[in-house]
C-alpha cells in the first residue's frame, strides 16, 4: 500500500468505506422492524424498546464531537478500523444483553462511532478521489446508507424474524469486521492532522460558516424525517393503504434516497452553492405535494419516493463542511451526521404533533415544507454573513 492519499483502486476503496456505511445504516433502522421481537424477549412494551433507539441516537450525538476531538491526530485509516471494531464488538455484544437496560447501554456504545466513521470516511473518499470527483466519491460512500434503507434493514429484519432478533445484530457485527479488513487492504494511508488538539477541533463549533451549515442540516433535513416517520400511518388512515403494500412504501422511499444521493452528489461537483438551495426548494415542493397526494394510495406512494430524494442534500452539506472547516476537518465532517440525527429527532417530533393535532394526518407534509424553507432561510443568512465578512476583510 502506497503512502499516497490517492487510492490505487479508488472504486474498491469506496466500496470498502460504503460497506461500513451499509452496516451502520442497517443497525440504525433494523431495530424498528424487530421491536415486537425484542419487546417479547425482554418482557417489555414496544414503547420501552424505543428507549434503545433513543440511546443509539444519543450515542451518535455524544460520539461525534468527543471522538473527533480526541482522534483527529490519528491516521485516518487506523481510526476507521478502530471505529469499525468498536462498532462490531458492541453489536455482537448485544446478543448477550440480559436486560433491556444493558441492551440500551450497548446501543449507546454502538452509536458512538456512527458519525465519526461516516465523517472520516467522507474525508478519506474525497481526498482519495481523482480531481473533480469529490462530491461523487462522497456520494458513493454515503450510498451505503441509502442501500441499507432499501435492502439492508428489511433483509436484516426478515433474517431476525426467522432466526431470532439476535441474529440481525450478529450479521451487522460481521459486516463491520469485514469492513475493517477491507479498509486495511484497500484504503490508502492518510496521516492525521498532527497540529490538531481537542481545543482546535472543538473550535469548529464556533466557526460561523460551520454553524450555518450544521443549522441547515438540523432544520432543513428534518422535513424528510417528518414525512418518512408517519408516511405509512398517514396513507393507511387517509387512503386505506393495505398492509400488504407497506413494504412497497418503504422500498419506494429507499429508491428515492438512492436517486437523490446520485443526483445530489453529481450536482454538488458541478455547483455546490447552488445545489444546497435547489435541493431545499425541491424538498419543500415534494413534501408539500405529499399533503395533497396522501388521499390516494398510488399518488401517496409516489410522493413518498420523491420525498426520499431529499437525501441529495447530504453529500452537498458534507462537501460544504469540508470546505469551511479549515483546520478542524474531522470535527466538522462528523458533526454533519450528528446534525442529521438531530434532524431525525426534530422532524419526527414535529411530524408527530402534526399527525396527531393537524387538520389532517398528511399535515406532516406541511411540517416538511416549513422545515425546508427554514433551512433555506438559514442558508441565505449564512451567505449574507459570509458576504459581510468578505466586505470587512477587503475594507
Amino acid at each position: 500500500m502506497s503512502a499516497s492519499p490517492v487510492a490505487r483502486h479508488p472504486r474498491i476503496a469506496e466500496l470498502a468505506l460504503a460497506l461500513g456505511a451499509f452496516a451502520i445504516g442497517t443497525t440504525e433502522f433494523v431495530i424498528m422492524g424487530l421491536m415486537p421481537n425484542i419487546a417479547a424477549d425482554f418482557n417489555v412494551s414496544s414503547q420501552q424498546v424505543g428507549y434503545a433507539i433513543s440511546a443509539y441516537a444519543m450515542g451518535v450525538v455524544v460520539g461525534a464531537p468527543l471522538i473527533s476531538a480526541l482522534g483527529a491526530r490519528l491516521p485516518r485509516r487506523g481510526l476507521l478500523i478502530g471505529l469499525m471494531l468498536l462498532f462490531a464488538v458492541s453489536n455482537v455484544a448485544s446478543l448477550l444483553a440480559p436486560s433491556l437496560t444493558s441492551f440500551a447501554a450497548l446501543r449507546f456504545i454502538a452509536g458512538l462511532p456512527h458519525g465519526v466513521y461516516l465523517g472520516v470516511a467522507a474525508l478519506v473518499a474525497a481526498d482519495a478521489a481523482p480531481a473533480g470527483e469529490r462530491g461523487r466519491a462522497v456520494g458513493r460512500v454515503m450510498m451505503g446508507l441509502t442501500v441499507a434503507i432499501l435492502i439492508g434493514a428489511p433483509a436484516a429484519t426478515w433474517f431476525g424474524s426467522l432466526f431470532g432478533w439476535h441474529s440481525a445484530f450478529l450479521v451487522v457485527g460481521l459486516l463491520a469486521l469485514a469492513t475493517a479488513v477491507l479498509v486495511r487492504g484497500f484504503v490508502p494511508y492518510q496521516a492525521g492532522n498532527q497540529d490538531a488538539t481537542p481545543l482546535t477541533e472543538l473550535a469548529a463549533l464556533i466557526k460561523p460558516r460551520v454553524l450555518y451549515t450544521l443549522g441547515i442540516a438540523c432544520i432543513g433535513f428534518g422535513g424528510m424525517f417528518s414525512v418518512y416517520s408517519y408516511a405509512v400511518e398517514t396513507l393507511n388512515a387517509q387512503a386505506g393503504l393495505s398492509q400488504n403494500l407497506v413494504p412497497m412504501v418503504l422500498a419506494v422511499f429507499g429508491v428515492g434516497t438512492i436517486i437523490g444521493n446520485l443526483i445530489g452528489s453529481r450536482a454538488a461537483d458541478i455547483d455546490l452553492m447552488r445545489t444546497i438551495p435547489a435541493v431545499l426548494i425541491w424538498s419543500a415542493l415534494v413534501q408539500g405535494g405529499f399533503y395533497f397526494a396522501a388521499d390516494g394510495v398510488w399518488s401517496g406512494i409516489l410522493f413518498v419516493g420523491l420525498v426520499g430524494t431529499g437525501i441529495g442534500l447530504a453529500p452537498a452539506l458534507q462537501m460544504r463542511l469540508m470546505d469551511v472547516a479549515e483546520d478542524a476537518q474531522t470535527m466538522a465532517a462528523t458533526l454533519n451526521h450528528a446534525a442529521f440525527n438531530i434532524a431525525n429527532a426534530l422532524g419526527a417530533w414535529c411530524g408527530g404533533m402534526a399527525f396527531a393535532y393537524g387538520p389532517s394526518h398528511s399535515s406532516i407534509g406541511l411540517v416538511g415544507v416549513a422545515m425546508a424553507i427554514a433551512g433555506l432561510i438559514v442558508f441565505l443568512l449564512g451567505q449574507r454573513h459570509e458576504r459581510r465578512e468578505l466586505q470587512t476583510a477587503s475594507a
